[in-house]
């Protein structure tokens, strides 16, 4: 049996300098940031949505862009959160309640327009447009969070890609009403529940997969006995 002496010397011999990770608070601060920089060079290049201002004076239109803010807030600091070790899981529930009136936000628009317009407002119009942009929003903001709380693989995986990916829908959806047209039709607020829909599915069902792909490795580590 190898003595206490002679484990630490085998546990240190091989090791290397390990960079402490930021406080989780400060490194969703630096995601949100960049992610507002990107969304506002997309409504830079697209230009700010005409009557938008004129929107926003509508109190459940603006509940529901407060809401997906509070949401896009509230999961990224939970995604940094669930990626360490020594927090909580309860920090999955931070973002919940702000999901809940954006998202409810989107389904009552749904219902009121569908007796608003009936079958008229299922036309397709520019929604798949709408599609189309949260996902180009989501897809390299995405890699960039994946990447920022790769060490999460062995830690939360799922937890921390659930409100990773609420974090990014609440972002690529959120900044769409700024530069893009919005016709506030059923099908329009229904391609918008289908992207958030997409986005989270997706963060979920390939965690294990890309936090295993771009995770830190382990199999270097000093082995005892």
């Amino acid at each position: 049996m190898p003595t206490t002496a002679e484990l630490i010397d085998r546990l240190t011999a091989d090791a290397r300098p390990v960079r402490r990770l930021r406080r989780p608070a400060w490194r969703a601060l630096a995601w949100l940031g960049l992610a507002a920089l990107f969304v506002g060079a997309l409504t830079a290049f697209a230009g700010l949505r005409p009557g938008l201002v004129e929107q926003l004076r509508d109190p459940w239109f603006a509940v529901g862009r407060a809401a997906a803010v509070a949401t896009a807030l509230a999961a990224a600091l939970a995604t940094f959160e669930l990626s360490v070790a020594d927090r909580s899981p309860r920090w999955l529930w931070l973002p919940l309640p702000f999901a809940l009136v954006w998202l409810g936000s989107m389904g009552y628009g749904c219902i009121a327009d569908w007796l608003v317009e009936g079958a008229r407002g299922l036309r397709l119009g520019h929604s798949g447009h709408c599609f189309v942009a949260i996902m180009i929003t989501s897809v390299p903001l995405g890699a960039l969070l994946f990447a920022m709380v790769r060490h999460a693989g062995p830690v939360r995986p799922i937890a921390t890609a659930l409100a990773g990916g609420l974090a990014l829908a609440a972002v690529a959806e959120g900044g769409l009403t700024l530069y893009h047209d919005i016709e506030a039709t059923v099908m329009d607020l229904l391609i918008h529940l289908l992207g958030v829909t997409v986005v989270i599915a997706f963060a979920v069902s390939g965690a294990r997969s890309v936090f295993a792909a771009i995770g830190p490795r382990y199999e270097d580590r000093p082995r005892i006995g």
